[in-house]
């Protein structure tokens, strides 16, 4: 497509990044990628910008975005204070793939925030996706740059078959080094808590903070202000095919079998002892298993610990049983 542009993911095209750049400050949409998946940018202090994101996605309203930052100059002014707790966590994650919910400056619209009084912030250190904060020298607020809903992308073939044409230029620099989304930790709560665990692993946050709490329930997610943050309703990162969890090799046989006799076309996720290539896979699996047209996808969950806690929250939101971490 006329709107793919091939960056090298280390040492990126200063006159691609400058093209991006201009469209993001003129009100464009922007597809890149961080280390985590590719969002969907645009200049985050543009409510008519930022409408755009909602639009190209056919996300609800309601559903807030995550502003992304390349240092602190430009993180100071979109909060309304800046809490030490803040300032520990970020010295540490920061750039990382955490992101951090705190007060919000009036400087940031309503319409990143889904009107609430809190903002989700994070700096991004993939270097296409820094080069990029640098050169719009502007906040980029970016979810991920899918159909809502769907799996999210983590290459730049997964934009173009969700989005197309709907974004005015796709940065393509490979695929993404993690594959799931950031961490999500809320620090207007006391103690802060995990609204979606993601690539920083909650032992990690908790060596620094001590106890950290999960969000382990879903409010009702059919009215504004009914749920806490960014992929967190019940049924999220959905491929087509229908996705079921198993709690054993044995069950997920049994369930394999039945579903056979049927007359289901069955698939299954490549599920290995190493959790960081399962994460860095399954959202591409998702749609690798689509495209293949089978009817069901099974998986074992994987232990709730380190990265297996994020991966087994987009399982069973993939399978419509959000909420359901511990």
């Amino acid at each position: 497509m006329k709107n793919v542009v091939t960056v090298d993911p280390q040492s990126p095209d200063p006159q691609a990044i400058k093209r991006a750049a201009k469209i993001l400050r003129d009100g464009g949409l922007v597809a890149f990628p961080t280390e985590t998946v590719y969002g969907l940018g645009a200049h985050a202090l543009d409510p008519q910008a930022v409408r755009k994101i909602f639009a190209a996605k056919e996300r609800p309203e309601w559903d807030p975005l995550i502003v992304h930052v390349c240092d602190m100059n430009m993180v100071i002014p979109l909060m309304k204070r800046v809490s030490p707790q803040f300032e520990l966590i970020v010295s540490r994650f920061w750039p990382g793939p955490l992101t951090v919910v705190v007060e919000k400056a009036p400087l940031v619209p309503d319409e990143v925030t889904a009107r609430r009084p809190t903002v989700a912030l994070r700096m991004p250190w993939h270097p296409v996706a820094a080069a990029l904060l640098n050169a719009t020298a502007l906040p980029i607020a970016a979810p991920s740059a899918n159909r809502f809903g769907r799996p999210s992308p983590t290459r730049a073939e997964h934009v173009v078959e969700d989005l197309g044409d709907r974004v005015d230029l796709i940065l393509d620099a490979g695929s993404t080094p993690m594959g799931v989304e950031s961490t999500v930790l809320d620090l207007t709560q006391f103690p802060p808590v995990i609204l979606r665990p993601g690539a920083v692993s909650r032992e990690e946050l908790e060596a620094i903070l001590g106890e950290v709490p999960l969000a382990t329930t879903v409010a009702n997610e059919s009215v504004p202000g009914g749920w806490d943050g960014p992929g967190m309703t019940v049924k999220h990162y959905a491929p087509r095919a229908t996705v079921e969890v198993c709690a054993s090799d044995e069950e997920l046989r049994v369930r394999a079998d039945d579903l056979r006799s049927q007359g289901k076309q069955v698939g299954f996720l490549t599920v290995t002892d190493d959790i960081v290539r399962l994460a860095h896979t399954l959202f591409s699996q998702f749609r690798s298993l689509d495209a293949q047209g089978v009817d069901v996808i099974l998986c074992v969950l994987p232990e709730p610990q380190g990265l297996g806690l994020a991966v087994r929250d987009r399982l069973l939101r993939a399978a419509g049983k959000g909420g359901r971490n511990e």
